[in-house]
């Protein structure tokens, strides 16, 4: 039965990855790393390599997949009972996917790793110990499977340990550990790391120990023979007391074992001229078919259908990070200008979203707001938006500017990680060569954004010429997954040769 759904074509001779992540889209998503789940695993494939996914066995997730089959039964150390591997393959792409099925650690709506009251599951530590548990078992062989990977590519603190728990192995895989926010690191108390009772010797400055509390994520840094982020300009930062969250010294040690690898965005799922999610399709030389778009964004979230306009947008969490507090006080600026409206999409702190609420309901011909997240709305935000606003203070990479400048929607970003990368700053000599994508501001306040807005407030409505420019620039730059997937591949045969080169000293 295994072979009939997890099975690789005969002619894959590439590497044997699997990639282990806590969410991937469209089965189970609270962020970007359910995108680059999704993604990278396919453009890997799409090279030749033998790529297979691995995460939780969450409701939802089981529910959107219309073939799953048992192929194992694990049980690993602690666990409260038996672990049943089911096997599949992604909905939108042909990447094998396992799901880790253990419903009294996994087997709960909504969101998968709080709860409905916004605070993290008490259980989360034994949670994922049993998720990096059977990747490690996966990781050193399982027969019911047949196949075994070369490489484990773990993504954020929830795999953190799987490196952990393999380091000493001498049969186990090369190691890659990807970090997509440092300030998210799965840290715990010293009475937790007894109570899931990992071995004593983790808990040391070299191993666990992260100011007499365990942290998950150091465990993916330190045991691993290959660490990156998810942009070059992030890798730098988190090498600074400033960004680096405690852990800065640590990735200074690395030193070359330690990049960043600009994640790419699916084209596939995120182009205008072939998005179904969107009233009017349309391209850089098709522009002004953009408009529709516009006109039916206006609609849906109630303002004025105004042509002349120009329509701001945000999706994202509602939270101090990603500087929503910088757009709530340059407000009152920014609607002094009747022909400004503004769209924003996404939920978090309580606080930001009444305030954004209230403005909403105190300026109803120029904000509208929606609480939550929902993925087709995202893109006809996007479609329909002039410009897209991303003043968050760090942004290790950063999709959502990225998919703006795809859809002919101005970036207006801090210059910070991924967003310093990608976006191309709209000085009048980049203008002039035509390859200026967006509009950059320097510093993490509201003067900054301010000068940024007005700024691009002047383009839009005194340089149209100039502003369709910038459009049509960030539509034709190539930010897709192959050329990331490439990097990683270099990335997989660096830690695969390092692996090699310890075994045959061994």
């Amino acid at each position: 039965m295994e072979q009939s759904v997890i099975s690789s074509p005969p002619d894959r001779a590439g590497l044997r990855i699997l990639i282990a992540s806590s969410e991937v889209h469209p089965l189970v998503k609270t962020g970007g790393l359910a995108d680059v789940a999704a993604s990278l695993p396919a453009a890997l494939r799409e090279l030749g390599h033998d790529v297979r996914l691995i995460i939780p066995a969450y409701p939802r997730a089981v529910k959107q997949l219309a073939t799953l089959e048992p192929v194992a039964t694990l049980r690993p150390p602690g666990a409260r009972a038996t672990v049943q591997l089911l096997a599949g393959r992604h909905p939108d792409h042909a990447v094998p996917l396992y799901l880790v099925d253990a419903p009294e650690y996994f087997g709960r709506e909504g969101n998968p790793y709080i709860d409905v009251s916004g605070r993290d599951w008490g259980d989360n530590p034994e949670r994922f110990l049993l998720f990096c548990q059977v990747i490690a078992q996966i990781g050193l062989g399982v027969p019911a499977l047949d196949w075994r990977p070369e490489i484990i590519h773990g993504n954020d603190w929830q795999t953190g340990l799987t490196p952990a728990l393999l380091h000493d192995r001498p049969e186990r895989p090369a190691l890659v550990f990807t970090i997509h926010n440092l300030a998210y690191q799965g840290v715990f108390d010293r009475a937790t790391f007894e109570r899931l009772r990992l071995p004593p010797a983790l808990w040391s400055l070299t191993g666990l120990e992260f100011h007499q509390r365990m942290s998950f994520i150091k465990g993916g840094i330190v045991f691993s023979d290959r660490v990156n982020t998810v942009s070059p300009t992030y890798a730098e930062e988190v090498k600074t007391p400033r960004f680096g969250c405690g852990l800065d010294g640590l990735l200074r040690q690395l030193g070359t074992r330690f990049q960043g690898i600009l994640n790419g965005i699916d084209y596939r799922t995120w182009d205008p001229a072939a998005d179904p999610l969107i009233p009017q399709r349309y391209g850089p030389e098709t522009l002004e078919l953009k408009a529709p778009n516009k006109r039916a964004l206006q609609l849906e979230f109630g303002l004025p259908q105004t042509p002349r306009a120009i329509v701001f947008g945000y999706i994202g969490r509602l939270v101090e990070q990603k500087g929503v507090d910088l757009i709530l006080a340059v407000l009152p600026r920014l609607l002094a200008h009747p022909d400004v409206q503004l769209v924003m999409q996404g939920s978090g702190d309580a606080q930001i979203e009444q305030a954004m609420l209230d403005a909403s309901r105190a300026h109803p011909d120029q904000i509208g707001v929606h609480i939550g997240y929902d993925e087709d709305r995202a893109h006809r935000i996007e479609a329909g938006c002039d410009a897209f606003l991303m003043p968050s203070r760090f942004e290790p990479c950063g999709l959502n500017q990225m998919y703006s400048l795809r859809y002919g929607t101005v970036p207006i970003v801090h210059r910070t990680g991924g967003l310093a990368d990608t976006v191309v700053n709209a000085t009048p000599e980049r203008l002039a060569e035509g390859t200026a994508t967006g509009l950059l501001f320097d510093h993490s306040n509201a003067d900054s954004l301010w000068h940024a807005l007005r700024y691009g407030l002047r383009l839009y409505r005194d340089h149209p010429d100039q502003w369709r420019s910038l459009m049509q620039a960030g539509m034709r730059q190539d930010l897709s997954w192959e050329q990331s997937a490439r990097r990683y591949v270099a990335l997989y045969e660096g830690a695969l040769a390092e692996r090699r080169d310890i075994s045959s000293v061994a």
